[in-house]
Formats: structure tokens, sequence, C-alpha cells
């Protein structure tokens, strides 16, 4: 089951770009949705970039190179308008054309990779943009939703087998794999979609922050298409 934007009390709904980078986490909140209903043709797009590799970084002179109709032009605007506001704002935008990420499946009894809901980390004060033009979009869980994988018995007791370790070096050899990042969603758990062209800000976990870090993953692909993301 789906969750809506309207009824979920992590997320705050905002109407423009300047609202999104001013707008402070609080509270429950730890995503903010600037909601848009985007003219054009990202299909178009997607179809005529070149997928090189299965995540491949589109630059702005590939965007520029592409031979567009009328609304396949008017997506071109939108990417390269998101591209060079959040370039201003002093993030460092990335449009990815995807097809998929790499699944992390050497452990069976936890994985490590984005679609497997976690959160992100950072040293220094920064939170996660993100807007999907095409394809399938990530989801996002509230925090009372999700467990720490690393808090479930039988998990952690796999782990301590796995580092054959002392106590606090096991702690350390979490944070060293990533273990710790990652959440495993309650039963009766409602993630919400983002959803095709929204921009999203998501709370990360570093020391600064107010608030919990965002839980959420990369979706599923959608058979036989690829995904337009722009994140930074």
């Amino acid at each position: 089951m789906t969750n809506t934007l309207t009824d979920n009390n992590q997320i705050k709904v905002i109407s423009s770009f300047s609202e999104l980078i001013n707008t402070n986490f609080q509270g429950e909140i730890n995503a903010l949705c600037w909601s848009r209903s985007l003219a054009g043709d990202f299909k178009e797009i997607v179809n005529k970039l070149e997928l090189k590799e299965n995540i491949t970084e589109v630059s702005v002179d590939d965007l520029l190179a592409l031979q567009l109709s009328e609304h396949g032009n008017f997506a071109r605007e939108i990417i390269l308008k998101d591209i060079q506001l959040l370039t201003d704002f002093g993030a460092s935008p990335s449009l990815n054309l995807l097809k998929s990420y790499e699944r992390d499946d050497e452990l069976d009894f936890i994985s490590t990779d984005v679609y497997s809901y976690h959160i992100d980390r950072s040293p220094i004060e920064t939170d996660t943009f993100l807007c999907t033009y095409h394809g399938a979009a990530s989801d996002i869980l509230p925090n009372d939703q999700v467990e720490q994988k690393i808090l479930i018995p039988e998990i952690r007791e796999k782990l301590k087998k796995l580092h054959d370790g002392t106590e606090a070096e096991f702690e350390t050899f979490l944070e060293e794999y990533f273990f710790d990042l990652h959440y495993q969603a309650k039963p009766n758990a409602k993630p919400v979609n983002l959803g095709l062209g929204h921009l999203w800000r998501l709370a990360v976990d570093h020391p600064t922050q107010q608030v919990l870090p965002c839980v959420h993953r990369a979706p599923a692909e959608n058979e036989g298409e690829y995904r337009l993301l722009l994140i930074c």
C-alpha cells in the first residue's frame, strides 16, 4: 500500500525552488517536495540519449546536442533550468540515464545496495536533492515505519559471526561497511512514491541535522524502460 504526498507527516509540499532551499526541516518533516506537473516529452530525450553503461552521466553538452521536437525541447529546457538552479545554489547536480544500479548479493541476510531502504550520511551539512523525469521513481518511508537492520537480532548475530572481533570494533565494522545505514520496512509500512517531475529535498544524517534522516530506496526499474534522474 502506498501513501500520498498530502497524508504523510514527514513530507512538506511547497511551491517554488526558493521555498525548497529555504524551508527548514523540523519535527517529523524530513522530506520537502516542490510539487510540479511538467510539460514536455522526457521520453523523447531518454530515447535519443546513448546508454554507455548501466549508469550513464549525461552532461549539459550531451543534452544540447540532441535534435528534439518542440515537446522534447520543452523537457530539455526544464532539465537545464533545474541543473542551473541547483548549481547556483552550490550543489553539484548529476543527470543520470539509468538502466540499473549494481546489486549487492554477497550476503543472503542483508543487502547494502540502493534498492534496500537506507539513509544518506555526510560529514558536512548537506541534503539530497532528486527529481525523476522518466521511468520508475524512488520510495520513502516514515522513520517510525522502519527498523534499523543491524538491530534485528538474527541479522546482528550473523554480522557478529562475520566480524569475529570485539564489541567496540564491531560498531566500527558496521559503519565501515555501511550496514548501519540500511533499514527494513515494518509490517504494514506505507511507502510514499516520489513520483515524476517533483523536485525533492531529503534530510541526510550529518552532525548538525536537527531531524531524523529520510529513509528511501531506489525502485525496481520498469521492464525495458530507462530512468532519467537528476540527483545531488
